[in-house]
């Protein structure tokens, strides 16, 4: 009788899901353009099914919950084919965690909590981009408005849930992984190159480049912690915070917030998170990555062997 592989290790290491099912798929630079080939054939994908839904429903009922098919749509292919590369490569090659626990010494309550304040700080800090630059618009600025409008749950669903996880997984836990890990690129170029990846797919400089920024403090703490989980919490609570803002009268028709507080009071807080923001930073300096590459826990292959009886 022919037995395929280990199967006491494949039962500990090989319930795969979501995440650790993608261990053992490190792209490197050409595997990216790849990535981003399945991820346009997603949108597509994305775009006749939310265009059939419409049509079937009718728009006045469905445009809404259209983002609900169409923004998991567009990642699903790249994921299937991470997927599938992942398990033909784990029985013979090393791979790299997408999601690892190196929180020491700061430890995780501590961690998570710094990094929502580092994320807050950080997204108030780079609303003075947007002073800067001309205003938005008035067909992006509808757009921005129909997807924070809608029922709440839908819009939370898409903007803090679906968002942060597909994003993450792409931006950090592919991309940022891939170049650390696969390409060996340092760690600073890695951070940078994977956040201008994060800014080009908001398509627009409005919210591009405050993502570059809050690109580099979601990797930097990739980097130092190797959680998936963190980054993804931080994604979720800058998200959140902006689907909330849009909902209160106050705020929902200002610019930005020197038109709220006016600028003294603005600098003056822009002076304080970025002191928090360092703060943060210092903290997460006391964590020591395991290799120059990062922390990044790394997952032995799943060997397989044929054996008879």
């Amino acid at each position: 009788m022919l037995r395929f592989g280990n199967t006491r290790t494949r039962r500990r290491r090989g319930n795969y899901n979501t995440i650790s099912d993608h261990a053992w798929y490190v792209p490197g630079v050409a595997d990216m353009f790849i990535l981003l080939l399945w991820l346009f054939v997603g949108l597509v994908l994305g775009l006749v099914v939310s265009a059939l839904f419409i049509r079937l429903m009718g728009q006045a009922s469905s445009l809404e919950y259209t983002m609900l098919i169409s923004y998991p749509l567009q990642f699903l292919p790249a994921m299937l084919y991470v997927g599938y590369k992942s398990r033909k490569n784990s029985f013979d090659s090393k791979g790299f965690a997408l999601d690892s626990n190196n929180f020491a010494p700061v430890g995780r309550w501590l961690a998570a909590l710094f990094v929502i304040l580092a994320t807050l700080a950080a997204a108030y800090a780079t609303d003075a981009i947007n002073y800067a630059m001309p205003p938005i618009p008035e067909w992006l600025e509808k757009a921005f408005r129909d997807m924070t409008s809608g029922n709440f749950w839908v819009n939370f669903l898409c903007v803090s849930i679906m968002a942060p996880f597909f994003e993450e997984w792409l931006c950090r836990g592919m991309i940022l992984r891939g170049l650390l890990y696969e390409s060996k690129i340092k760690p600073f170029w890695a951070i940078v190159i994977s956040s201008v990846f994060f800014a080009i797919i908001h398509m627009n400089p409005w919210q591009a480049i405050p993502a570059f920024i809050l690109g580099c403090l979601f990797g930097y703490v990739y980097y130092k912690t190797g959680s998936l989980k963190l980054t993804m919490l931080m994604h979720f609570a800058n998200n959140t915070m902006a689907l909330v803002a849009a909902r209160i009268p106050a705020l929902e028709d200002a610019d930005n917030w020197v038109s709220i507080l006016g600028k003294g009071k603005y600098w003056a807080y822009f002076v304080l998170a970025l002191v928090i923001i360092g703060l943060v930073i210092l903290a997460f300096e006391r964590i020591k990555p395991k290799s120059p590459q990062g922390n990044c826990d790394e997952v032995e292959p799943l060997v397989g062997y044929y054996s008879s009886k």
